[in-house]
C-alpha cells in the first residue's frame, strides 16, 4: 500500500509523473487570485497558531465548518484557537475527495513534515506540533519557500492600496504583490439599488476613481490612476 500523500499523490500515470517532476515541480507560482492580506505581507506577520494561518480568513474552510454544524463562535467568533482548529478537524474526514482535503494535508506535509491524516482524534497532537514549528515562519517566508513570484490580492475598489504602495517601494519583497479589484462588497447591497448604504458606497468608489460613476461596472472600465499603478507597478 502506498503511503498517505506520498510524492506521487494524484500522479496516476508515468506521463503525469514525468510532466510534474521534470517540468511543473520547479516552476514559480503566479497566483492571479488569493485572499492573503496585503498588510500581513508587508508587515511580514508571524503567526502564533495554525488557526490564525488556516482559519483567520479562509471562507472556503468556514463554509465547510458551518455545513458540518459548527456554531459561529467556532468559525469567526471568539472561541479559542484550539477549539476552532478542533471544529475544522471534525469536518476533515467528510471532505475526502474535496480539494480542501488535499490542500490541507499537502500543506501539513510540505511545510511542517506532518503526514498523519487530520481528524478529531489527531487534532490536538497536530495543533501542538504545527504551532511549535510555526515559530520560524512568517508571511514572506511562506511566499519565498513556495517559490511565489507574483500574487494578486483581493481588494475593495475603494481601498487606498497603501500596503501595495509600500510593498512596491520595498526592495526586500520576495515577490510582486498586485492589486486585484473585487466588487463582492458592492453587490452585497443588491437588490437595494436606492439604499443609503449603496449610495454611500458608490460615492466612495467614485471618489476613489476621481470621476463620476453611474454604476459599479464603470469602475472596472475606468480604473483610477492609483489602481492602474498598483496593478502593474
Amino acid at each position: 500500500m502506498r503511503p498517505f500523500m506520498d510524492e506521487e499523490f494524484l500522479l496516476s500515470t508515468e506521463t503525469a509523473k514525468k510532466l510534474y517532476h521534470e517540468v511543473a515541480e520547479q516552476l514559480p507560482i503566479i497566483d492571479y487570485h488569493c485572499h492573503i492580506s496585503p498588510k500581513e505581507i508587508y508587515e511580514d506577520r508571524r503567526f502564533d497558531t495554525i488557526t490564525q494561518v488556516w482559519l483567520g480568513g479562509d471562507h472556503y474552510k468556514w463554509r465547510t465548518m458551518r455545513a458540518n454544524g459548527a456554531t459561529e463562535d467556532l468559525v469567526t467568533g471568539d472561541a479559542s484557537d484550539r477549539d476552532k482548529f478542533r471544529a475544522f478537524a471534525a469536518v476533515m474526514p467528510k471532505l475526502i475527495g474535496n480539494p480542501l482535503y488535499h490542500w490541507s494535508h499537502l500543506e501539513l506535509k510540505r511545510y511542517f513534515g506532518i503526514t498523519t491524516p487530520l481528524s478529531p482524534d489527531t487534532a490536538d497532537a497536530i495543533y501542538d506540533e504545527v504551532n511549535e514549528k510555526l515559530k520560524g515562519w512568517s508571511a514572506r517566508r511562506f511566499m519565498a519557500e513556495s517559490n511565489v513570484k507574483a500574487i494578486c490580492t483581493t481588494d475593495d475598489p475603494i481601498d487606498d492600496l497603501q500596503w501595495h504602495k509600500k510593498m512596491a517601494a520595498d526592495p526586500t519583497m520576495p515577490a510582486r504583490v498586485l492589486a486585484h479589484a473585487t466588487l463582492a462588497r458592492a453587490f452585497r447591497f443588491l437588490p437595494s439599488f436606492t439604499s443609503t448604504g449603496r449610495y454611500l458606497y458608490n460615492s466612495r468608489m467614485a471618489s476613489s476613481a476621481n470621476r463620476s460613476l453611474t454604476g459599479v461596472a464603470q469602475l472596472a472600465m475606468k480604473p483610477s490612476a492609483a489602481w492602474k499603478k498598483a496593478s502593474n507597478p
